[in-house]
């Protein structure tokens, strides 16, 4: 007699949606075993295995300061120590009109926690979010674990991956929530004029949503544009910023970021979201203590030189990329990078054979060149490539070299 399936009272409820670290752990899977060239890495933006790219000694010993101290072995309130948030008050301040207190700031596990925080926060029955594309994936992914609607408006690559403002007002209506701005850009590289925040901020202001602020790449900017916060701007509407140590400091892998009510009108104060954050914060994951003693430290001592080193370093790369990449007919990027750590390039597919679309491209470069890149479906742009520059410069002309030889290769006779 054949046994029937027991039925329980759980299932899927959720579609898998599709990020970074799949799309890449997929690509790595279309390698060579018996490849001899070393592996070069050109898809994700982590550049601390590389010495070119190791973080100050300053934050080496505040946290081994911090360890020896025996005084960060404990829980931390679910917001962070009182000494740590006070200490990125103390930093945004250096670049805003007005002045921050410890409890406008919540610390965060980097700045993927921050982000989950802030779009569950948020999250009501019909609500949308307004998000760039391309983007960070990951907002796609925290939107849709919140039944959130996602609305994407185009950033556009020949007014150097500006915000299409026209689109963002036609998009929003009375469920919108928020609006996302990335800036330095993460994946494009550009970096946003204050003319073009300020016309952001207008918008915002006119549709009636807050600003959410990812400035994880703050001040790691090497071109024209100097980097200006969101909050700058804050008294004309409400922005949330999103910070973290992980890329200015080169420390991913220490995990610690936050949350800031850049709000001088205190509208996210009188609206209880601020208090909504902290209640988040009290049943969801805290960054490691240690880490949290080792900030003001941290953020209070590292160098300028330090600093200076890190954005000549990526100016460096960057130009390299970007002068490679004009010898290869079947690609074009758009605008030369001028912040953060990657561009995007677009591929002519009508001048490559064998090859369908943007996966196809990246997978095939893996087998046949051992070199990585990232998919731009995978950021909501579809036949276009992210390429992150941060890794030793002989292995970028190696990687690039190669990525030539690729398309010279494929291209049509």
């Amino acid at each position: 007699m054949e046994k029937k399936l027991a039925k329980w009272g759980f299932k899927n409820q959720k579609e898998q949606t599709l990020t970074i670290r799949d799309t890449l752990e997929r690509l790595k899977g279309n390698l060579k075993q018996n490849e001899q060239r070393p592996l070069i890495h050109l898809g994700h933006g982590d550049p601390s295995p590389y010495p070119s790219f190791r973080t100050t000694p300053v934050a080496e010993q505040a946290l081994l300061s911090a360890l020896h101290s025996a005084q960060f072995n404990g829980y931390a309130p679910g917001a962070g120590l009182s000494a740590a948030r006070r200490a990125v008050a103390e930093y945004l301040c250096e670049d805003l009109p007005y002045k921050l207190s410890k409890e406008d700031v919540f610390l965060t596990a980097g700045a993927n926690h921050a982000i989950e925080v802030i779009l569950t926060v948020l999250a009501r029955p019909g609500a949308n979010i307004l998000l760039p594309r391309p983007g960070y994936p990951l907002y796609e992914a925290r939107a849709a674990f919140s039944n959130l609607e996602v609305r994407h408006f185009d950033l556009l690559p020949d007014r150097g991956w500006e915000v299409d403002l026209d689109a963002v007002e036609a998009l929003a209506d009375d469920n919108t929530i928020a609006m996302v701005v990335i800036n330095p850009g993460n994946p494009c590289g550009n970096v946003f004029k204050s003319e073009h925040l300020q016309k952001i901020v207008e918008v915002a202001k006119r549709i009636g949503i807050l600003l959410i602020a990812d400035e994880v790449y703050n001040h790691l900017v090497f071109g024209c544009n100097k980097f200006v916060p969101m909050g700058s701007f804050g008294s004309v509407t409400p922005v949330l910023t999103l910070g973290t140590i992980s890329k200015r400091w080169l420390i991913p892998g220490w995990r610690c970021g936050w949350i800031a009510v850049t709000d001088p009108n205190r509208i996210l104060n009188k609206t209880g979201i601020a208090d909504c954050i902290q209640s988040y914060l009290n049943i969801t994951a805290d960054p490691a203590t240690l880490i949290q003693g080792a900030l003001p430290e941290i953020l209070g001592k590292s160098t300028k030189s330090f600093f200076s080193k890190t954005n000549d370093t990526l100016r460096e790369a960057a130009d390299t990329c970007y002068a490679k990449l004009t010898e290869i007919p079947s690609l074009a990027c758009p605008h030369k990078p001028e912040g953060a750590m990657s561009t995007m390039v677009k591929i002519n597919l009508q001048v490559l054979e064998d090859v369908e679309d943007d996966m196809d491209f990246a997978l095939k470069l893996a087998s046949e060149e051992s070199v990585l890149v990232l998919p731009g479906s995978v950021l909501g742009l579809k036949n276009w490539l992210r390429l992150s520059f941060t890794v030793e410069l002989a292995a970028l002309r190696d990687g690039l070299e190669r990525l030539k030889a690729f398309c010279s290769r494929h291209s049509k006779k």
